[in-house]
């Protein structure tokens, strides 16, 4: 059955001619696929047993970037192989161009290899609560003293110290601790996640920092380091428009919808169209008077009261509804075109399969047409360019254990004979 997404990425542009069918290996896509100088990370070892969101993120962004990642699994797989609604997406998104193992650290076996791959490695990477590795016996300090150039890096809720460090966290409770959803949602109405899981994402790209900078001050000292993130730290940043807001006003501010939270910016809102919304935006005087021009409303343009911003402010009710009237008679195309024509800063609000199919992100190779045993999808690539080298080619994420005898063989030198034996007692 041919589903309408199906439709959207055919209408797209070509199909990749980098694609690598499953079983290629992961590090030969940096030979294939580059031209010009190698990714700034070729040549970096990876041990990933992030799971979920969080630290495959992280690891995703440096098998991008050119490093071999070994992708550690129990022996029932990441979390993300078998969610429900949206399937294995995740899981493929996040764990193209890796290796893929199985090893389990709850045998004495599997915990005695994982030290001997660190000893070959430059990166550990882990997002597992604080007191998972060491009540495994595989405390940082026990990788160190077996690599000391090895990077150990740990992603947690709330970080290994402090009252919260023990906490269970997933991204709603974070959203909720961290002030987020205190500032979503309607004027008046209940707080609101936000629809996508911005605490795992973001925490995620703050780690990718944190590793490469150790990588980076490894390179001048010789010596590795523990470095961790925590998720809630991660999602405070987005909240300074609202901090400064609190301290300004000696309170919290109110949820306003997709209203700047400050009325910083008038209009700030989301317009519906006669086909959808479009989102607009006037951040200076000149946005304001250029969008009154496409709007055909001069006696708005000449209003002493809205030229300035605090006009706009005092008057926001009736700024917006004007131009929620003019929106309404016209589709998002010809509002954002119209806009963008007189540099108004807007766009349509697109749903999910629009972002899927767009012309641009496929255009710079960001989004990939693939086709799967699952069908036809389109996955992303690294937002991280660097000049001179090319995209690295998209491999397929690993099936579980795919790669679990050639990494043992290549790294650990073991034999056929030894590996039948660690499955027999189920160590791999």
């Amino acid at each position: 059955m041919t589903t309408q997404l199906d439709v959207s990425i055919a209408q797209a542009e070509g199909w990749d001619r980098h694609w690598m069918a499953p079983g290629e290996r992961a590090r030969d896509a940096d030979v294939r696929s580059l031209q010009g100088a190698p990714l700034p990370l070729t040549g970096v070892r990876v041990l990933d047993l992030g799971h979920v969101f969080q630290g495959p993120y992280a690891t995703f962004l440096m098998a991008m970037a050119g490093a071999d990642v070994i992708k550690i699994e129990p022996p029932h797989g990441d979390m993300s192989r078998r969610r429900a609604r949206d399937g294995d997406y995740p899981f493929r998104a996040l764990n193209g161009c890796k290796r893929g193992i199985v090893l389990n650290l709850k045998t004495e076996r599997g915990r005695e290899l994982l030290l001997e791959l660190s000893r070959t490695a430059d990166v550990l990477v882990e997002n597992f609560a604080p007191a998972v590795m060491p009540r495994l016996g595989l405390g940082a300090e026990v990788f160190l003293k077996a690599n000391p150039r090895l990077i150990y890096a740990s992603a947690s809720g709330f970080g290994h110290t402090g009252p919260y460090a023990d906490k269970l966290a997933l991204d709603l409770t974070i959203q909720a601790m961290s002030g987020l959803m205190s500032t979503t949602g309607e004027k008046g109405g209940r707080p609101l996640k936000t629809g996508a899981p911005v605490a795992d994402f973001m925490s995620g790209a703050h780690f990718y920092g944190a590793i490469v900078t150790a990588l980076y001050e490894r390179e001048r000292t010789g010596r590795g380091r523990v470095i961790e993130v925590s998720m809630l730290e991660a999602l405070f940043a987005p909240l300074l428009p609202a901090a400064g807001h609190a301290y300004e006003s000696g309170a919290a501010p109110e949820r306003t919808g997709n209203r700047h939270v400050a009325d910083s910016y008038v209009p700030f809102d989301t317009f519906e169209a006669a086909d959808g919304w479009v989102a607009i935006v006037c951040a200076t005087d000149e946005h304001w008077a250029n969008l009154t021009d496409v709007m055909g409303r001069p006696d708005l343009r000449d209003s002493e009261e809205l030229r300035r911003l605090q006009g706009r402010i005092a008057r926001i009710d009736e700024v917006t509804a004007a131009v929620a009237d003019w929106t309404a008679s016209r589709t998002r195309e010809e509002v954002s075109a119209l806009c963008e024509k007189h540099h108004v800063p807007a766009a349509p609000l697109r749903d999910v399969m629009e972002v899927l199919a767009d012309p641009h992100l496929h255009a710079r190779g960001f989004l990939t047409n693939q086709v799967t045993d699952a069908g036809p999808v389109a996955l992303p690539n690294s937002p991280i360019r660097y000049e001179g080298s090319a995209l690295r080619s998209l491999t397929s994420s690993p099936s579980l254990g795919e790669h679990t005898d050639e990494v043992l063989t290549e790294l650990c030198g073991l034999d056929e004979a030894a590996l039948a034996a660690l499955r027999r007692t189920g160590v791999i």
